[in-house]
């Protein structure tokens, strides 16, 4: 029976499940999120990781239509090399690299797992080998690791500011490296208030607007709002329609639309957001 593997490229929602707790990976697929990380790192202590890591296959192996990414343990820890061998499993679509700080691991990691990498920035020296890391061989995609970043920086994140403005030097620099490596838009880091849902849709579209193209998520209440922050609206969609049909009524000359000019720029800009609207079926 074949996997139904998400699309890494378009994925906007990311949302994680412990590996420790194999019950929530298949409540995880029925929030509908674009792609299920079952995490390995983080939210699994250390005497746990050898189990979490055969819950996770054994789960796979009973869910034949399911497919993950899978976050695994860091570069040089104690569990690096079985995750990496865990990950070769047909359930695993994917890895997320955390403390992605080279070129070489990045390749180490995909040579082992055979699967495509998604990188989490979140070290100085990550940040540091950002465009070699970008396009090393096998390097899906970027994701912003904040909340790791910070500590090692010393800064102070203030999510009441939907802006955000302590990190945005380094939000755009994965978006730099992201376009000049011809990777997809970065996934941008976790939103840590988990029952806002209104401050959570402020902190997506930011994300959007800052060139982002998704956003790592920690509880499944936050799935809707992310994926509507990062799929064009109605308002949108009709606007770059309206675009399309006065730049074509033109004939190459200058034209108005909602009482602004449009021009090259305006013009790729709303052909962009009908190419996103198409490939989510609106």
């Amino acid at each position: 029976m074949s996997r139904n593997n998400p699309d890494l490229a378009r994925a906007r929602t990311l949302l994680f499940v412990p590996a420790s707790r194999p019950e929530r990976i298949a409540k995880a697929f029925a929030t509908g999120t674009d792609v299920v990380i079952v995490d390995l790192e983080d939210a699994v202590a250390p005497a746990d990781k050898p189990a979490a890591r055969q819950a996770l296959l054994a789960w796979l192996d009973a869910n034949p239509d399911a497919a993950v990414v899978v976050r695994i343990n860091a570069a040089g820890t104690a569990w690096h090399e079985d995750d990496l061998q865990a990950c070769r499993h047909a359930g695993v679509a994917g890895l997320m690299l955390p403390k992605a700080d080279s070129a070489a691991q990045m390749r180490h990691a995909h040579a082992g797992s055979g699967k495509p990498v998604l990188a989490i920035i979140e070290t100085a020296l990550g940040l540091d080998a950002l465009r070699e890391i970008a396009g090393a061989g096998g390097c899906a995609r970027l994701v912003f690791g904040k909340l790791d970043l910070a500590v090692e920086l010393d800064l102070v994140p203030d999510e009441s500011d939907p802006e955000e403005l302590v990190f945005l030097p380094w939000r755009a620099m994965l978006v730099l490296a992201s376009q000049r490596a011809g990777l997809p838009a970065p996934v941008d880091g976790v939103f840590t208030v988990i029952g806002d849902a209104e401050a959570l849709l402020r902190y997506a579209r930011r994300a959007r607007r800052h060139g982002f193209g998704g956003q790592l998520l920690i509880h499944p209440n936050q799935v809707q709002g992310a994926a509507s922050a990062f799929t064009p609206s109605d308002s949108e969609i009709q606007w770059a329609r309206a675009v399309r049909q006065a730049a074509a009524a033109a004939g190459g000359g200058a034209a108005v639309v909602e009482g602004r000019m449009i021009d090259a720029p305006v013009i790729a800009r709303a052909e962009r957001v009908l190419a996103v609207a198409a490939s989510f079926g609106l």
